[in-house]
């Protein structure tokens, strides 16, 4: 599809939105993140496919824990991104006792809650309320472009 492939050619971050639910860690990987939605309140946004079987467990949490991911999250994402039955086999990773949780090495953390939903085609886009920030500004970012995952060159390269 001549629009799929148009789209693929945007370069966008990569970040994994999870929370612990039910005892238990839940993740959704998204590149259609995007920071700067608005300062007051401060609110970040994605969007996700009807189809995700991971989005209807995640919102349920109280707090959803935004990882932006990093160069060195290449295969990290792909697993997280799978179905396997322990997505987050071998990954380090922090809960906040909101149970937000957050996959380490990140450039960006973003601790939020839900602010609003609504239908985009085939696509539910979510609002989120920032809660808490952080960031490691020496980490290059991962990037998502032309259907897989790139890097950064680094300015000092």
């Amino acid at each position: 599809m001549a629009l799929r492939t148009t789209f693929a050619l945007f370069p966008t971050g990569v970040a994994a939105l999870s929370a612990v639910v039910d005892g238990e860690p839940v993740v959704l990987v998204a590149s259609s993140f995007q920071v700067g939605i608005s300062l007051d309140p401060p609110l970040v946004l994605f969007a996700v496919q009807h189809t995700s079987t991971s989005w209807p467990k995640l919102k349920t949490a109280g707090r959803i824990g935004v990882s932006v991911l990093g160069e060195a999250h290449d295969l990290a994402a792909r697993q997280l991104a799978s179905k396997a039955a322990d997505r987050f086999a071998g990954i380090e990773t922090t809960t906040t006792a909101s149970g937000a949780h957050f996959i380490h090495g990140a450039p960006v953390w973003i601790e939020t809650s839900i602010h609003s939903e609504f239908p985009a085609g085939d696509h539910d886009v979510v609002l989120l309320e920032v809660h808490a920030s952080g960031t490691a500004p020496d980490t290059e970012p991962l990037v998502w472009h032309s259907s897989g995952f790139r890097t950064l060159t680094p300015k000092n390269a």
